[in-house]
């Protein structure tokens, strides 16, 4: 299975897309090959702006599914947001991709936000027929059932290890198909590449000095919502 994403921060923070390929691997679900168009900030109006990028790459590299964030914080008005994520959404199906739209969460500080994103790719994914990931939802259930897990990263607005945990595994549930629940026992660690300081990027490659374990019992709770809100 061939899956490319399409976004910013929200996306490869904590190198999202491998950890959802280790999901899929580990689970025995799909040896999964993942690709990504993400820079820091960027709208889907910057990367329609950057179109022969994202055309080459949907149109030679016969992708199963292709992954659309839209920019979360600020979160742009539905009225821009609708229209270069339906472009995107019909390039992806002239190709034979299926588009899969990624709703992302509100600020630690402004969870009232939350709602507009639900509604814009509630509404998009219901005009277009195309398959929702709703990462918002289940991230803001989360944070009201279950506080002691912290879902952001110390700036408020990125995904701690938990919150990449449980983007990863909502996709694992949304593409693959997967039953979360495989994923209770295998304590799954980020590997390569976490991101250190945001504000000045610095990338640790040795493995050995950055392992994270994830606690067990908690990832069963995100598991258990995923499964709930889907």
């Amino acid at each position: 299975m061939k899956v490319l994403f399409i976004g910013n921060s929200h996306t490869y923070f904590n190198d999202m897309p491998h950890l959802f390929s280790d999901m899929c691997r580990k689970a025995g679900e799909a040896e999964t090959d993942v690709t990504m168009i993400a820079y820091s900030g960027r709208t889907l109006a910057w990367h329609e702006k950057e179109y022969f990028s994202v055309r080459f790459n949907l149109l030679y590299g016969n992708y199963d599914y292709c992954v659309i964030q839209q920019a979360a914080h600020p979160f742009p008005p539905e009225e821009e947001t609708i229209p270069h994520a339906e472009r995107l959404i019909k390039l992806c199906k002239s190709v034979g991709t299926a588009p899969v739209l990624y709703m992302t969460w509100a600020e630690k500080e402004k969870p009232e936000n939350q709602r507009n994103m639900i509604d814009t790719y509630t509404k998009l994914a219901n005009e277009t027929g195309t398959l929702l990931a709703p990462i918002g939802r289940i991230w803001a259930k989360i944070r009201e059932r279950y506080p002691d897990i912290e879902l952001y990263y110390r700036d408020g607005q990125h995904a701690s290890v938990y919150g990449d945990y449980l983007i990863a595994a909502t996709f694992f549930a949304v593409i693959a198909k997967g039953d979360v629940s495989k994923l209770d026992d295998m304590a799954l660690d980020f590997a390569k590449g976490m991101v250190l300081d945001f504000e000045k990027p610095r990338v640790i490659e040795d493995k050995e000095s950055i392992g994270c374990r994830l606690e067990e019992e908690k990832c069963r709770r995100i598991n258990r919502t995923i499964k709930e809100i889907l």
